[in-house]
């Protein structure tokens, strides 16, 4: 089974953010795989364990994007693509068009991918590029079942429940991040990484114009990034709760104005 895995690299949601004059500061941060994208990539790895076969990963973006390819051929991907510009302004619409390009000449059984990037929380770039290579595609997926060559059962989680679905490959995949927990790069994966062949392209040598790039290929342009205001001290009510309630209930109305 050849499966591809697009993973986006982010920065590091777990340590502070600053933001300076609406922009994001990268002094000192530190980006990482899409938490995501990591799952996609566990389940890849998972299935060729089990069927046989390769998992090839794709990543877009500056320089700083081989990092986060790197671990993943540690964690065991067989190799990886690396369309390698400055990617500021890139939207998901633009993300897609990208991919899809990149994957017009290639063969493939599965795309598997995050169903969002840890960073905008968009979640649109897979069902664009499904939609744009023309692929049967699967969102939210939970777990896995009657996994074969040529078809699979996905669970995927709906609105109203589980709802599992029959998928004839090849499709497109986007997964939830409670699928798996990804396994950790191990100094044997880490050391053969630097083996596994990583290819890098610009956009120019797949016909990817400027049109197709940044704010020019974008249906969407980020105006600024704010700082959420923080969270206020919560006031705390003791005694019996025959006083407590209506004291919470009286604090629900009138300040938070929670209740009208």
């Amino acid at each position: 089974m050849e499966i591809i895995v697009p993973i986006r690299q982010v920065p590091d949601v777990a340590l502070n953010i600053r933001v300076n004059d609406g922009a994001v500061v990268e002094d000192g941060v530190s980006f990482v795989i899409s938490s995501w994208d990591e799952t996609a990539l566990e389940a890849a790895l998972q299935m060729t364990e089990e069927l046989g076969g390769e998992v090839t990963l794709l990543g877009i973006g500056p320089e700083r994007v081989s990092e986060a390819l790197r671990k993943g051929l540690a964690m065991g991907a067989h190799k990886a693509i690396h369309i390698q510009f400055d990617s500021a302004g890139t939207d998901s619409f633009a993300y897609a068009k990208i991919l899809a390009k990149v994957l017009e000449e290639r063969t493939f059984d599965l795309i598997l991918t995050g169903k969002q990037s840890q960073d905008t929380d968009a979640g649109l770039t897979g069902s664009m590029l499904a939609e744009f290579i023309g692929l049967p595609q699967v969102t939210n997926i939970i777990r896995f079942g009657d996994l074969t060559a040529d078809s699979m059962t996905v669970y995927r989680k709906g609105d109203y429940g589980t709802e599992v679905i029959g998928l004839k490959l090849p499709a497109l995949v986007t997964v939830n991040d409670s699928l798996n927990e990804p396994r950790l790069a191990s100094m044997r994966g880490i050391m053969m990484a630097k083996k596994k062949p990583m290819e890098t392209l610009d956009p120019e040598s797949l016909g990817i114009g400027p049109e197709m790039l940044g704010l020019q290929g974008s249906m969407t342009e980020v105006l600024r990034f704010e700082k959420p205001e923080s969270r206020k001290e919560g006031k705390r009510f003791e005694g019996e709760e025959a006083e407590t309630v209506p004291q919470a209930m009286e604090q629900l109305v009138s300040e938070a104005k929670f209740i009208v």
